[in-house]
């Protein structure tokens, strides 16, 4: 695998499903779900919104969806990000949009209906935004502050995806470019430290903003929030004395004083940790 383009999603279907067939006779179905987030922001206030996201499923799973999927049912969608590109029929622009192709779905409604939620549930109540891509970074970072003087980057991130064509029976290769935005601390950091070209592994929040052109055109972007930026195929000093290339056994040995167990006199049992398994038993 070259990289990873994988997002999850926990929402709420926002209006009754249309499915469709290709003229090859394949199902498809789009969802529409609505993700109420919240999260703190960089001065440390709790923001409160939601975010709109269309799921393609095809086959089997758009047969299930169509089937069982009403407006209101929660569910659970896993797949990968993907960008369709085409030019506006009139004014010739280009234009985009960014959906979620499924891979996985699971309904998460009770068979006797949904609960109401706790009164008190502040942070067991919400929903799954996750987001991770592994890939390289298509663009030097470019910082910028807010009016508030928070600072701002963003990056592109590039990821590849291959498969094998069912009709030509050929390998084929798709390229997903991924606007990463990252915030304060983390983006003066990655502006310090990462460049073009560089791989990365980002994950995050998936989120579309919404504009309008100065001609009064309605214009959306899909970005993919950072919490955690890493860079990736870089030397680590912390395990360095964990790595043996002269073919001697590696010491596991902690330097970290373990707890004391509880109670007076109390020993803990020793464990063994040899494994069950001989080597001459694999089938490989």
């Amino acid at each position: 695998m070259f990289s990873l383009n994988r997002v999850d999603l926990v929402g709420y279907q926002t209006q009754p499903l249309t499915p469709r067939q290709t003229p090859g006779g394949t199902r498809v179905v789009d969802m529409n779900l609505v993700v109420p987030y919240s999260f703190q922001s960089g001065k440390g206030e709790m923001l409160s919104g939601k975010s709109f996201h269309t799921v393609t499923l095809w086959g089997a799973m758009a047969d299930f969806a169509s089937q069982y999927v009403r407006p209101g049912s929660q569910v659970f969608v896993s797949g990968r990000l993907q960008t369709d590109s085409w030019e506006d029929t009139e004014s010739k622009e280009k234009r985009s949009k960014t959906k979620l192709v499924a891979l996985d779905l699971i309904l998460l409604d009770p068979k006797d209906g949904q609960r109401e939620a706790p009164s008190d549930a502040r942070l067991t109540a919400g929903s799954v935004n996750h987001a991770q891509v592994i890939g390289n970074v298509t663009r030097d970072p470019e910082m910028r502050t807010t009016t508030s003087g928070q600072s701002v980057l963003t990056i592109g991130v590039a990821t590849n995806e291959r498969w094998k064509d069912r009709a030509s029976n050929e390998m084929k290769e798709r390229t997903e470019y991924h606007n990463v935005v990252i915030w304060g601390e983390l983006a003066q950091e990655v502006q310090r430290t990462i460049h073009k070209g560089s791989r990365v592994h980002v994950a995050g929040r998936v989120q579309t903003r919404s504009w309008e052109t100065k001609e009064g055109q309605k214009r959306t972007t899909t970005e993919i929030v950072a919490d955690t930026v890493t860079l990736l195929g870089i030397k680590s000093r912390e395990v360095a004395g964990n790595i043996k290339t002269d073919g001697a056994p590696v010491s596991h040995e902690s330097h970290e004083e373990a707890p004391s167990p509880v109670g007076v006199g109390a020993s803990a049992p020793s464990v063994s940790y040899e494994s069950d398994v001989k080597p001459e038993d694999l089938p490989f």
